[in-house]
């Protein structure tokens, strides 16, 4: 029987050693967590107890109050990250979709944010947003302003605009790839029909590029709802908790000075279960838009 299933899928042979190492590496992982998830187990402790699902009746109680905090704030950061920069990734992708002189230079600095490590990025715009030796005040002086970037009102903001600043060259040229692949006859056929450029833009542009759109979102969303680099460079999660994203607050019971593995892990698989639903979403409607043009 396995004989004859893989004699009819015979590109399963050349793949399936990194099916089984990715698998591996996948699977035993996520059993090893969902196991601790329901432990007491604790960092220095040689002994533990099975709790059952006590850690997750902690979590959707409100015993743990900056649980559900965390679950806003990164519901919340991934919605206007991801719309801010498919909104800015569009636009560009509109402007560079014509020829124009050092395209290839307006290239070159879109890869710059992209190639850069989140962590180094985070260091970068932390001594950039200094409130008082940061090179973005000290421009800002010129108009008599001054803006305490990392303070707890503008923390989950000064996060937000350095993901953007990151990644919106990286929606960009997605959706730009997309549209240098768009057939040129609908165009021609509209122009024939006498269509204006609103008309086009809406009717075959924006439904043609409906799959890419979902990929480029597909991957922004579940990049930022799992984000930890960028805000531990830059804020460790504060101040007090107002950039602790669930990955932070994750890191926080798990290895900040707690240790509180067995909660750790159980905050872990909620965000992991989360992380899947939106990406089932996601996913279903790529495949739907991938169906409906062709």
């Amino acid at each position: 029987m396995i004989r004859s299933y893989f004699e009819k899928r015979p590109h399963l042979i050349y793949i399936m050693p990194a099916i089984i190492i990715l698998g591996a590496l996948t699977i035993i992982p996520t059993i090893f967590l969902y196991g601790l998830s329901v432990t007491n187990y604790e960092l220095g402790y040689p002994t533990f107890d099975f709790v059952g699902l006590e850690n997750y009746i902690r979590l959707f109680s409100g015993k743990d109050a900056e649980f559900w905090y965390s679950v806003g704030i990164s519901l919340g950061f991934m919605l206007l990250a991801t719309v801010t920069q498919l909104a800015l990734g569009f636009w560009l992708a509109v402007l560079l979709d014509r020829e124009f002189k050092l395209k290839f230079l307006v290239f070159a600095c879109m890869i710059v944010p992209v190639a850069m490590t989140p962590s180094i990025t985070g260091q970068v715009w932390k001594l950039m947003m200094n409130a008082e030796y940061g090179v973005l005040n000290y421009f800002l002086q010129f108009f008599g302003g001054k803006v305490v970037w990392l303070s707890g009102e503008n923390a989950f903001w000064s996060t937000l605009l350095v993901d953007i600043w990151q990644n919106t060259p990286f929606v960009a040229l997605i959706i730009y790839a997309g549209m240098r692949s768009l057939p040129t006859d609908p165009y021609e056929a509209a122009a024939i029909d006498g269509a204006n450029k609103l008309q086009i833009f809406r009717n075959i542009t924006l439904p043609l590029l409906w799959p890419m759109i979902l990929l480029a979102v597909i991957f922004r969303a579940i990049d930022s709802l799992k984000m930890f680099d960028i805000p531990y460079s830059l804020t460790q999660g504060g101040p007090g908790s107002s950039t602790e994203f669930l990955s932070l607050h994750i890191y926080r019971l798990g290895f900040a000075g707690t240790g509180w593995i067995g909660r750790s892990a159980a905050v872990s698989v909620v965000l992991l279960i989360l992380t899947t639903v939106i990406s089932m979403i996601l996913i279903r409607l790529y495949r739907k838009g991938v169906e409906n043009k062709g």
